[in-house]
């Protein structure tokens, strides 16, 4: 059986392949590296370089090589930029994904694990969130991976294929080899432009916005380790692979920590003082995001290994503090 990862030398692709491979998969990537960077492919992968809206170029690779399920990490990603450049989500995500659709189709390949987001539900009704509850996106990013959710659906419905959908929260941490982890130029997560601070790459760390209803005013996120989601993406294959139905799963530890709470735990796992000031809110940012993950435990048999916040901030400062400048040909 070989798997496709869209997006396998980005941060939590190329962590899904890690995975893959130590579990004995036949693994092909594809990425156009414009985020993602070669070295953070699994040297045991199938590399080809190319953009999923270049449907010549997915046709050659769905020609050579037997493709049996697809796990699809390529999308735009960040939620602000996603405020100011619309079109650019819309053309990546939602344009890229309908080509992918259009090749899987052709070639007769029924199975995609889908990278969603808790972005999709917009502003929660209740914490913690479920997957019944309803969707309504505050920002670009997260309306374009809800309206790719909904291509799934109706395509499914015509040709057949079948999709998970996993609907996470905040990514974070490193593989524990430390040979691999997150490095985005400029970086946008959180976790990693705190760890900036203790590695010298800046003076202090900004809050956007300490205003919040929530106990210390600044937002408050589900984070999870970027390797417990790797497996969340297995175990999703898999249950593709036994004939099941389509479905959507959340993925989370269930518990939230304020941006404060997270400053002051990476404070504690590195020794240093972490300055941080206060800046104005950013737009479509939610209060609080918390998932219920029982959905994905009873029916995938998820289990996050990492629950522990202060284990999570530790295996990424493990990367960070040998990795300063990311990968070596770092962008």
């Amino acid at each position: 059986m070989t798997i496709l990862v869209l997006g396998g030398a980005g941060y939590i692709g190329s962590h899904t392949v890690y995975e893959l491979i130590d579990k004995g998969e036949d693994v092909v990537v594809i990425d156009n590296l414009l985020t993602g960077y070669k070295e953070a492919v699994h040297p045991k992968a199938r590399f080809y370089k190319g953009d999923i809206r270049d449907r010549e170029f997915l046709d050659s690779v769905f020609e050579k090589e037997k493709i049996d399920s697809v796990i699809h990490f390529a999308a735009s990603s960040l939620v602000g930029e996603s405020m100011e450049k619309p079109l650019k989500y819309y053309d990546n995500n939602l344009c890229g994904t309908k080509i992918l659709l259009d090749a899987m189709v052709a070639h007769g390949i029924d199975k995609i694990v889908f990278s969603s987001t808790a972005a999709t539900y917009g502003e929660p009704e209740r914490i913690p969130i479920l997957e019944t509850d309803k969707t309504e996106p505050t920002n670009t990013y997260g309306e374009t991976k809800l309206s790719m959710e909904k291509m799934f659906k109706w395509v499914g419905k015509a040709h057949g294929i079948r999709y998970v959908s996993l609907r996470y929260f905040n990514a974070c941490g490193a593989h524990k080899s430390g040979e691999i982890g997150e490095a985005h130029n400029p970086e946008t997560h959180l976790l990693s432009i705190i760890l900036q601070v203790p590695n010298g790459q800046r003076d202090a760390v900004s809050i956007y916005g300490d205003d919040y209803d929530t106990k210390d005013g600044t937002c408050v996120r589900d984070y999870i380790h970027v390797t417990d989601l790797a497996t969340a993406h297995i175990l999703a294959v898999r249950y593709l692979e036994f004939g099941n139905e389509s479905n959507i799963f959340n993925l989370g530890n269930g518990v939230g920590f304020t941006v404060k709470e997270v400053i002051e735990c990476a404070r504690k796992v590195t020794g240093h003082p972490i300055p941080a000031k206060i800046s104005p809110r950013r737009a479509g940012d939610p209060a609080r995001l918390i998932a219920s993950s029982e959905k994905a435990k009873n029916i995938l048999g998820w289990r996050p290994e990492y629950t522990d916040m202060e284990a999570i901030i530790s295996s990424a400062w493990k990367w960070h503090k040998s990795h300063p400048q990311g990968f070596k040909t770092c962008k």
